[in-house]
C-alpha cells in the first residue's frame, strides 16, 4: 500500500512538473514576436541592402532610380512579394502618391524583366490577419515589442486619432503582415526616411526600432558606402548623421 501510495506520489509529481512546463511556454504570438527580434548574426544581405534603396528612392519619386534599384534587388534574390510589400508599406512614410507611382513602376519592371525572359520569383501573400476588432490589440503588442516599451505621451494625448492610427493600421495591418520580417521592414523604413529631410526625429526613432528588433549599428552603418555607391549621396550623410547622433 506504501509502495501504491508513493508511486501516486510520483505520478502526481510529474503531471504538476508537465503541467508547469506547458504553462511556461510562449503562446503562438509571442513565439513570433520572439523569431522576430532575433539578433542578426552577419552582414546585411545584398537583399536587404537593395530593400533599403528600394524604399529611399520611391520615398523622393526618382523614378530612374527606383528602376535600378528594383532591377538589382530582383537579380539579387528579391521575390516580385518582397518588393510589392516595401512599396506598399511605403505610404505609410512618404504618403499614398509616391507608394502608388513607385507600384506602377515595379509593374513595368516586372513586365519588362518578362519580356526579357527573367523569370523572378513570384514569393508568398501575407498570413491570416487578426481580425478588425482585434487589430488595436495587435498592433499595441507590435509596437510595443519593437519600441521595447508602450509608446505613450503628450502629442498621443493631444492627438489621440493619430496614436489609434498608429497602433491599429501601422503597427497593425502593416506589421502583422508575415511576409516580410520586421527586420527588413525596419530597413525600409530606415532607407525612406533617410532620404526625406526634416524627418531626423523619425529616423533616430526607426534606428533604435531597428537595433531593438536585432539589427546592429554596424549592420545599419553598412548603408552608409552601399548609398553612396549608388550615387544616393544625401540619403547617405543623413543616415550617417543619424548614426553619428546615437553615439554621442
Amino acid at each position: 500500500m506504501i509502495k501504491g501510495f508513493n508511486m501516486a506520489l510520483v505520478m502526481c509529481a510529474a503531471l504538476a512538473s508537465s503541467s508547469g512546463l506547458a504553462e511556461e511556454q510562449p503562446n503562438p504570438e509571442q513565439r513570433r514576436i520572439d523569431q522576430m527580434l532575433q539578433k542578426q548574426t552577419h552582414p546585411l544581405t545584398e537583399q536587404q541592402k537593395n530593400i533599403a534603396l528600394i524604399a529611399a528612392t520611391a520615398a523622393v519619386g526618382n523614378m530612374s532610380g527606383l528602376n535600378a534599384a528594383l532591377g538589382r534587388g530582383l537579380d539579387a534574390g528579391l521575390s516580385v512579394s518582397d518588393c510589392r510589400e516595401v512599396l506598399v508599406q511605403l505610404y505609410a512614410y512618404a504618403g499614398f502618391p509616391r507608394s502608388l507611382n513607385a507600384l506602377g513602376e515595379l509593374m513595368r519592371v516586372v513586365e519588362a524583366r518578362q519580356q526579357q525572359g527573367k523569370q523572378d520569383e513570384p514569393g508568398q501573400d501575407p498570413g491570416a490577419l487578426p481580425p478588425p476588432e482585434e487589430m488595436l490589440a495587435a498592433g499595441t503588442r507590435n509596437q510595443t515589442a519593437l519600441v521595447g516599451k508602450p509608446v505613450q505621451g503628450a502629442l498621443f494625448e493631444f492627438a489621440p486619432a493619430i496614436d489609434q492610427y498608429l497602433k491599429s493600421h501601422l503597427f497593425g495591418d502593416i506589421f502583422a503582415r508575415d511576409n516580410l520580417s520586421w527586420k527588413n521592414r525596419e530597413l525600409a523604413t530606415v532607407g525612406a526616411l533617410a532620404s526625406l529631410s526634416g524627418v531626423e526625429s523619425q529616423l533616430n526613432s526607426h534606428l533604435n526600432v531597428s537595433m531593438n528588433v536585432g539589427l546592429s549599428a554596424g549592420q545599419l552603418a553598412e548603408l552608409v558606402p552601399f548609398f553612396n555607391a549608388q550615387g544616393e549621396q544625401g540619403t547617405a550623410q543623413r543616415l550617417k548623421s543619424a548614426l553619428d547622433s546615437l553615439n554621442q
